[in-house]
């Protein structure tokens, strides 16, 4: 597994594998099962008793739980833990969807105090898709402005863009000096509608984050057990290309969630691989598949698979 990589020209770096908390705050009717406190924790300090700790959340993950069961874990450590990485999301107002330049700074000072720090390695806008007016997303002194002036306050290292649609994320991406993007469900096995961002990320000199390599659970679990893709029920081509990589790893006895994630972690656009995760060993897990060795001629009959570059959460005509 690669070294560690540096996010855009900031001077942070960061390692290969970063794990997702979505999850962690317990999100049942997204994930199908309850996450009760204590696993949460145990699963925050299986990540950051690594010396190459990773985090990503988000203020609107499980309604603030994921970043307070994080901060929980923080507190009893005494502090941040040196050398790991924290990156979290200012979101927009839950209930009215504004997403102005106020809701913004509103959303970093709750995930200040939630996480139990007084500063974040990375800060993302996220979601804008969702905003009830874009405009107040990219009007001066709107939530954008507010995201640029955070990291010259010293309070972001790294700032960026954390989204899914690519459409709405590109002219975004191309008027602002971002340090990263976060794309998620997109960048996988079987889709990669997030091409076009990758190369003009890249263009610009601006990290990437791939985060869902395993697309909501059905590259680790297997489309025997999980039939859902990037939160909604996989349409029949996605089906039908998943269950495809699995044949091609059942003949080789190679784990479908060790493709899966280093689809990612051998691509160079790719600077880290977010990974949702809701156990300690899921944690170890990940990193069994990263090191997990898979021959070159799976790798090849991979290759001719034509992946979907469809939006995965687009509503189906």
């Amino acid at each position: 597994m690669s070294t560690n990589r540096e996010i855009g020209k900031t001077g942070l770096t960061v390692p290969p594998i970063c794990f997702g908390s979505t999850g962690l705050g317990s999100i049942p009717d997204l994930y199908g099962y309850e996450v009760d406190e204590g696993r949460a924790l145990d699963t925050i300090r299986a990540i950051l008793e690594r010396p190459d700790g990773f985090i990503d959340t988000a203020r609107v993950y499980a309604m603030g739980r994921s970043e307070e069961r994080i901060g929980k874990v923080v507190s009893g450590l005494g502090g941040w833990p040196e050398g790991r990485v924290l990156a979290t999301k200012l979101d927009m107002d839950a209930k009215s969807r504004v997403f102005d330049g106020q809701q913004a700074r509103r959303s970093f000072e709750q995930s200040l105090e939630a996480l139990c720090v007084d500063r974040v390695d990375i800060l993302y806008l996220h979601d804008v898709e969702y905003a009830a007016d874009l405009a107040d997303v990219t009007r001066e002194g709107g939530a954008l402005d507010v995201l640029f002036k955070l990291k010259e306050e010293g309070l972001a290292t790294a700032v960026g863009l954390a989204a899914g649609n690519i459409d709405v994320m590109m002219p975004i991406v191309r008027e602002r000096d971002f340090d990263v993007v976060l794309t998620h469900n997109r960048h996988t096995l079987v889709n990669h509608n997030a091409a076009p961002l990758i190369e003009l990320a890249k263009s610009k000199g601006i990290s990437v984050l791939n985060a869902a390599p395993f697309g909501g659970g059905i590259l680790s679990k297997g489309s025997a057990v999980q039939s859902h893709y990037a939160y909604r029920a996989a349409d029949a081509d996605t089906l039908a290309l998943v269950r495809a990589a699995e044949e091609i790893c059942v003949r080789h006895d190679v784990p479908l969630g060790a493709v899966a994630l280093q689809t990612s972690l051998h691509d160079s656009d790719i600077t880290s691989t977010v990974c949702g995760v809701t156990w300690p060993e899921h944690v170890r897990q990940v990193y069994e598949w990263a090191a997990w060795p898979i021959p070159e001629n799976v790798w090849d009959a991979l290759s001719k698979l034509q992946r979907i570059d469809r939006n995965p959460e687009a509503v189906a005509s």
